[in-house]
């Protein structure tokens, strides 16, 4: 297994001059892929320290991963979301954990773009290379004072913040006259919040999605804010300040996808380590069929096709859906109801469609697939692990989606 402290000297040899020379997406797409073997051979391990090493981390961010929705002003090259889910699809199937951090922080530049640009020089105007984590339910205590707000609360499910210097806070903000609380993003830095570390799961373990917590009300300048309404319905300040559509898109039809992701990368990974080390091996003689290979029976033949099948439809359904939603940035429409509410349903399908197939797949892989080093099994838990997040399970965006096909007022987010 490749060392922490390897990929560290690793990183530091990485040339300064080479990451300031804008790559083409096939390029980061390549060094993905190279890196994922680098992942699998230290998802265990990353398992283990409950969340992904800074070693990894400045491989990611040496390979200029990080980098990829971030705003052209700020260093970023402002790929596509779809492209952005590509290279943490790549990076995923060697660690699930690590796919998941990726994908949501590099994410978040996507999301701080949205901010008024004061705040994104507040972030990346001495350090481009500084990442973000974030709480997405509004869990945060706000009043509104002069210049600004008085935030305070605790807040769970902070991926990655281990390795972010920044955090973007869903918080409740009391607007006072008798109005109803408005929920807002607010961005701290990491002197103003205390990691609090109770990050023990049956999945996703790596991620070190540990809660945040502010017991004593700290100060947050206005222009460190933006409105839930604005980033969801196209209006937010950084739609204003840069010139890609890429800003335009609205958050729950660009951000979820990133959500998803994980789980077909990580089914993908899992088939992929079926087919090479597990179909291959003989049946022990008491087995019906003892001596055969596993790959011979039918019913290990369906669980693989259907694996397949999976991995293929789900990525066709979140390729179209966010190539869709750019399209429409673009044009300068505005996405409606119906639209994005069917983006929500294909994000939730997607996963579902993969829950199906590992645990199909699980079904087959035999006894060997329950000892911990098997990425099968690890697999299998992250998986189901990321069903379990609202923004992509199953039974809570179905629910909305049959709502509007069947006249109803849709209840849900979107």
């Amino acid at each position: 297994m490749t060392s922490d402290a390897a990929i560290l000297e690793r990183a530091s040899r990485a040339s300064p001059q080479a990451r300031a020379v804008r790559p083409e997406f096939t390029e980061l797409l390549e060094r993905a892929r190279q890196l994922s073997q680098v992942l699998r051979e230290r998802a265990q391990q990353t398992e283990r320290d409950r969340r992904v090493s800074k070693g990894v981390t400045a491989m990611l961010i040496e390979a200029g991963l990080y980098r990829a929705v971030q705003p052209r002003r700020f260093g970023g090259l402002e790929l596509s979301l779809e492209e952005l889910r590509q290279l943490a699809f790549e990076v995923g199937r060697g660690c699930t954990s690590t796919g998941w951090c990726y994908g949501l922080s590099a994410a978040n530049a996507w999301t701080l773009g949205m901010f008024p640009l004061e705040a994104q020089q507040d972030v990346w105007g001495d350090n481009p290379d500084t990442l973000l984590a974030a709480c997405i339910a509004p869990t945060g205590k706000a009043v509104r004072v002069d210049g600004g707000y008085r935030l305070q609360g605790r807040w769970s499910f902070a991926s990655n913040c281990d390795n972010a210097a920044w955090l973007a806070l869903g918080s409740l903000v009391d607007e006072g006259e008798g109005k109803p609380p408005r929920p807002m993003y607010l961005l701290v830095p990491q002197s103003d919040y205390q990691i609090v570390d109770n990050w023990h799961t049956v999945g996703l373990a790596g991620t070190g999605s540990k809660d945040i917590a502010i017991d004593a009300e700290v100060f947050v300048p206005a222009h460190r804010s933006v409105s839930f309404s604005d980033v969801l319905e196209q209006q937010a300040p950084g739609a204003l300040v840069h010139d890609d559509a890429l800003f335009r898109i609205p958050f729950l039809s660009g951000f979820p996808p990133l959500l998803a992701n994980p789980a077909i990368a990580a089914l993908r990974g899992a088939l992929d380590e079926f087919v090479e080390s597990v179909a291959t091996r003989a049946t022990r003689g008491a087995f019906a069929g003892g001596g055969s290979t596993i790959a011979q029976f039918g019913h290990v033949q369906t669980a693989v096709a259907e694996a397949e099948a999976a991995i293929d439809a789900a990525q066709l359904i979140l390729r179209r859906d966010l190539r869709l939603a750019t399209e429409l940035a673009a044009s300068g429409a505005k996405i409606s109801k119906e639209q994005r509410i069917e983006f929500r349903r294909g994000h939730a399908y997607a996963v579902k469609l993969c829950v199906q197939a590992i645990n199909g797949l699980y079904d087959v892989v035999g006894g060997t697939g329950i000892h911990l080093h098997s990425g099968i099994q690890r697999a299998w838990r992250d998986i189901n692990a990321v069903a379990h997040h609202i923004s992509v399970n199953w039974n809570a965006v179905s629910t909305m989606a049959g709502q509007l096909r069947l006249g109803l007022p849709p209840r849900g987010q979107f």
